[in-house]
């Protein structure tokens, strides 16, 4: 392939072109907007699938000039997998529980055998997904759950990526043939100890999640009693179980505020007792100890802490709980949460951007702190299904670490590796290496970066480099392991994290910073690790691409207005880009509950003007600097609506018809896109064969347009 054939490609390949244009008038706090592509949110509208169509033949007409490379991805990816394999065994009563692939199935196989068996000579295969995804397109698995007496399993289905599910209730040794069904559910289902009554969540009009129901196993659906229903509008319901099995948990939470109720397990027709009424900005998650009760909450500390009682029974409890703080804490440690087991608390931390696990004995408050191997890495409790276990799972992985499963005993310490994530071929750790950067935002804050390449990669001069970036909700973006990453890395190419604010790296506070009116602190972070990565010589504008997806994809939009000049690739998968819009209508699903995350525009004024100075799609104007966009939409998606990725592609495109993009919306499919692995690895490698063409070298356009295609001296996007 000679050298800028893409954006040869793209430039001089017909562009689809929007059918339509009907000015909208949208009003807001900040007078009269109009929206050209308002109409591409009624999906019945023949205009709306006719562009769709035009887009998806568009990218296909793209997609055979790096057709090759994403093979050879494909291949890379799959030749360095172990198809045929399968998880760590855990025990739980009489089995072990445990999932396996098999070459060529996209799906896993969930299988269990008797306790300590020394093989699979005894396998009993509970539910093969491969049976369920027969002649589907999409099948993603929303919950599976083994009835208490291991007799009976609940799963749910979703076929079309909309993430509302069937449920479906069988014995375990006849899971195709479901004796129960329920429709329309969402993630989350909990059994009665007894194994008579399963418990399940439903959403509204919106998609929020605000009622539970409990079924009576073997009977009618619509006989489903509820249990309870979320009227706060602010507020999603999950379901969940304490550590020791005795309380079932009604979790209702807003963004800031935490009330859950308790429901015996043994006594599953009781009524639901609120165990601390709902106070705003108040969060926390109860858990339970047969001799004490655990809270997990920021009542006392930003932070969070870990306070307990000795009140045994929280349901029958009446009084004023008094609690007592479990441990003392650094500065910088944050509370992510814990693990109760009958002799010891996993209490899971992280400071200063990385993740750790303290193991507290019970009967003296003794603590032990589990090393880790790397200095940049991330650790996790593991599969950990018995209160009385002797012994603790844990996670680890890092850039350069495949995915470990070890076992510490909880009487002596000693650690036990039990798995390692096979990588087939030649790979050797030791060939990449990892470093932490700090690079220095708009307002003097430092803002992590976490970084992986090959040892042996030259940088002396400016490499190809891929930043990736999230920054909403305190979701922490941590080193992991990827077998697809390898590609890159093998490539030349330099991998990093820029932990934005909006994430929870360094604390609930690198949150606050992030959010609300604070939230383009968000995007000036990224552009300052951006163009850190510039100014040490990693990297150059030529080679340099931004990747984000979801409310990483509102930051992907961003740094497009913002900085078009400083990357040469944006990549934004299932992007949140007309936020204002979206922000600005209760109708639509999740807006309600994301006021407290990114403000309400309808009722306070400096809200909608700070997202209106931010939101990608409104904000969108020639800017002289075109840099090539690789965007994604789900049509089923209802998380990220299809039309926010598709109204901002046609902004693109009838506002700068010279811009280089693509788009590719996948008809069958939501937010998370494919499910099968082989789809989900077809999907990556075409996406990083995009990125690596991209990369090539820099290109001229060869007609005339008003601006430079890609890199403009005088660019209208100035660093902040």
């Amino acid at each position: 392939m000679t050298q800028n054939e893409l954006l040869r490609t793209i430039l001089s390949t017909e562009q689809p072109v929007p059918p339509k244009k009907v000015s909208a008038e949208l009003k807001g706090l900040g007078g009269v907007r109009r929206d050209e592509f308002h109409w591409m949110r009624n999906r019945d509208d023949v205009d709306t699938l006719k562009y769709i169509e035009a887009e998806n033949a568009y990218f296909n007409e793209i997609f055979p000039h790096v057709k090759n490379t994403s093979d050879q991805i494909f291949n890379e990816i799959k030749t360095k997998v172990l198809e045929t394999d399968m998880s760590v065994p855990t025990a739980k009563g009489a089995f072990e529980y445990y999932g396996r692939t098999e070459e060529g199935k996209q799906y896993p196989i969930h299988c269990r055998r008797p306790r300590g068996s020394v093989d699979d000579s005894q396998e009993e295969v509970i539910i093969d997904e491969n049976v369920l995804a027969e002649g589907r397109e999409y099948m993603g698995m929303g919950a599976s759950s083994v009835s208490p007496n291991h007799k009976l399993i609940a799963y749910s289905l979703d076929f079309d990526g909309s993430e509302t599910f069937e449920l479906k209730i069988a014995h375990t040794t006849k899971a195709y043939d479901p004796f129960d069904i329920v429709y329309d559910t969402y993630y989350g289902v909990v059994w009665s100890e007894d194994s008579n009554y399963l418990f399940y969540v439903r959403t509204d009009e919106s998609m929020r999640p605000f009622q539970v129901y409990a079924h009576k196993v073997g009977t009618n659906s619509l006989q489903d009693t509820l249990v309870y229903e979320e009227l706060d509008e602010r507020f999603f319901v999950d379901l969940g179980k304490t550590s020791d099995e005795r309380y079932i948990v009604i979790d209702c939470q807003s963004k800031r505020t935490t009330e859950q109720l308790l429901i015996p397990s043994e006594a599953p027709l009781s009524s639901p007792k609120v165990f601390l009424s709902r106070q705003e900005g108040i969060e926390y998650s109860i858990d339970t100890h047969e001799n004490a009760t655990y809270l997990v909450t920021n009542a006392y500390r930003e932070d969070f802490s870990v306070v307990f009682s000795e009140v045994s029974d929280p349901y029958s409890f009446d009084d004023e709980i008094t609690w007592v703080n479990l441990f003392e804490l650094g500065e910088q440690d944050k509370v992510e949460g814990i693990e109760i087991f009958k002799s010891h608390i996993a209490v899971l931390l992280r400071c200063n951007a990385q993740l750790e696990i303290r193991l507290i004995r019970i009967k003296d408050l003794d603590h032990y702190q589990i090393p880790t191997p790397e200095s940049l890495g991330t650790i996790w409790p593991a599969n950990n299904a018995e209160y009385d276990a002797e012994v603790f799972r844990y996670g680890y992985t890092s850039f350069a670490t495949p995915t470990s499963i070890f076992e510490i005993s909880l009487s002596n310490y000693s650690i036990s590796l039990l798995k390692t994530q096979p990588v087939l071929g030649d790979f050797d750790a030791s060939n990449y290496v990892s470093e932490r950067l700090w690079a220095q935002s708009h307002d003097g804050t430092l803002v992590p970066i976490s970084l992986v390449k090959r040892k042996d990669l030259e940088t002396s001069s400016p490499r190809p480099t891929l930043l990736y970036g999230y920054g909403s909700y305190e979701h922490s973006i941590d080193p992991t392991f990827s077998i697809s990453r390898l590609s890159l890395l093998d490539r030349g190419f330099i991998f990093a994290i820029a932990h934005v604010r909006g994430g929870g790296e360094l604390g609930r506070h690198w949150y606050e910073d992030g959010k609300l009116l604070k939230k383009t602190n968000t995007f000036y972070d990224f552009i300052a690790c951006a163009s850190h990565l510039v100014t040490i010589g990693y990297t150059s504008q030529d080679l340099l691409v931004a990747r984000g997806a979801s409310a990483g994809g509102l930051l992907m939009g961003s740094i497009l207005n913002l900085r078009p000049d400083l990357f040469r690739t944006i990549v934004a998968e299932v992007p949140f880009v007309d936020c204002l819009t979206t922000i600005s209508d209760p109708e639509l699903p999740l807006t309600v509950t994301e006021w407290e995350e990114w403000g309400n525009p309808l009722t306070d004024q400096a809200t909608y003007d700070v997202i209106s100075s931010y939101s990608p799609y409104d904000n969108y104007t020639d800017r002289g600097v075109y840099p090539f966009l690789y965007v994604s939409a789900g049509l089923n998606d209802p998380r990220v609506s299809y039309w926010e990725p598709l109204k901002w592609v046609a902004k693109i495109r009838t506002t700068t018809p010279w811009a280089p993009i693509v788009l590719k919306v996948d008809m069958g499919a939501g937010h998370m896109g494919p499910t099968g692995r082989y789809d989900s690895w077809r999907d990556e490698s075409s996406i990083l064969a995009f990125i690596v063409h991209s990369v090539d070298s820099h290109y001229q356009f060869d007609g005339t347009p008003p601006k430079q295609v890609l890199k403009g001296a005088d660019s209208a996007a100035q660093q902040p």
